[in-house]
């Protein structure tokens, strides 16, 4: 990867001049090299109106961490089991937690950072990915290795709130919690795929009065598949897997293939920004880790170490609702404990 050109758009001087900012818990000084105090890694989420992050620590993990758009961490939201899956709400006003040690989905005001709700979705669920369709949050369930994965729904507005499992099909199993990405309109689509097995399927289904309406699937993306993204539009499937040397696109109808981003080997993570410019694909390599394209362009605009010493997690990858910034987890080589850093936009938007 040492033989891709660095873009002279590589990101704006205050970034570029470290790569990222790097947050140690508590701190109030200058920022420092530091875990943001979580066991491991699961997802990210974005809060523009608050200029908040948050990032879970997976399964092992009860808590959830808020940084601001620095990086500076502010609170650490305890009693979260397995804190897993984030989605916000519509209005940004909830964000919603899947609770992979707990059995349940948890609603936070992004206000307070306290929790308001909590929906079971039943004993050995193991709710582990969120996504969302208007009011509605999907859920990628399943303990580990027991091929009882499913889909399951939130239905927010109902009174009271619903949780309905099963929804992937009668003849759709998963070998454990489905990734799940959608386009959150009220009509989706939802993507759904199965990581981290020889031979990764993804689903694509439209939903309609809050179903899930199945419309294709295939065996297309390789083994080991980390991440899956969904242009702004619904039109485009973005997916990361390891047995791949490039982010690949697929057309969210009948998934014919549009395009591929080259990144080398095992890509981990993706995200397309929300204006529906830029696509950031990331690998699990110690440098060079993080590549940001112009979507349908050939080469990339910028190709970051994003990491220093560490590698990109997997899933690792969020941008601002204003496609102004990129955030990106790591971690150690040979560790698990997860760092926040900040990666700012192309300098020739």
């Amino acid at each position: 990867m040492s033989t891709i050109p660095r873009a002279k758009t590589m990101f704006l001087a205050a970034a570029a001049a470290a790569a990222a900012l790097i947050v140690a818990p508590g701190a109030e000084a200058s920022p420092a090299v530091g875990s943001l105090g979580l066991p491991a890694y699961s997802d990210l989420a974005v809060d523009e109106a608050n200029h908040h992050v948050f990032v879970s620590g997976g399964k092992t993990s009860n808590g959830v961490v808020v940084t601001d758009f620095g990086g500076w961490v502010r609170k650490t939201i305890d009693s979260q089991f397995g804190a897993s899956g984030l989605v916000l709400s519509a209005d940004g006003r909830t964000l919603y937690v899947a609770l992979a040690s707990g059995d349940a989905i948890s609603a936070i005001d992004t206000t307070t950072l306290a929790e308001t709700a909590r929906y079971p979705t039943g004993a050995q669920t193991c709710p582990a990915h969120l996504a969302r369709t208007g009011s509605v949050v999907w859920f990628g369930y399943g303990c580990e290795e027991s091929w009882n994965g499913g889909i399951g729904k939130l239905d927010t507005a109902a009174v009271p709130p619903a949780v309905t499992l099963d929804q992937q099909g009668a003849n759709v199993r998963f070998h454990h919690a489905p990734l799940v990405a959608s386009q959150t309109g009220d009509a989706g689509p939802l993507v759904a795929g199965q990581a981290e097995l020889s031979q990764s399927s993804v689903y694509v289904y439209a939903v309609a009065a809050g179903k899930l309406e199945s419309r294709a699937s295939g065996a297309i993306v390789g083994s080991d598949l980390a991440d899956l993204a969904l242009s702004p539009d619904g039109k485009t499937i973005y997916t990361a897997s390891g047995s791949r040397d490039a982010v690949e696109a697929f057309n969210s109808k009948d998934l014919t293939r549009a395009g591929a981003y080259h990144t080398g080997q095992y890509p981990n993570a993706v995200a397309a920004s929300p204006d529906g410019k830029y696509l950031a694909g990331g690998v699990r390599n110690p440098r060079d880790d993080v590549y940001v394209y112009k979507v349908g362009g050939s080469a990339p605009l910028a190709a970051l170490d994003a990491t220093n010493d560490g590698v990109l997690a997997p899933r690792g990858l969020a941008w601002t609702a204003d496609s102004e910034r990129l955030f990106a987890i790591t971690r150690p080589a040979n560790g698990p404990e997860p760092t926040l850093r900040v990666l700012r936009d192309p300098a020739d938007r």
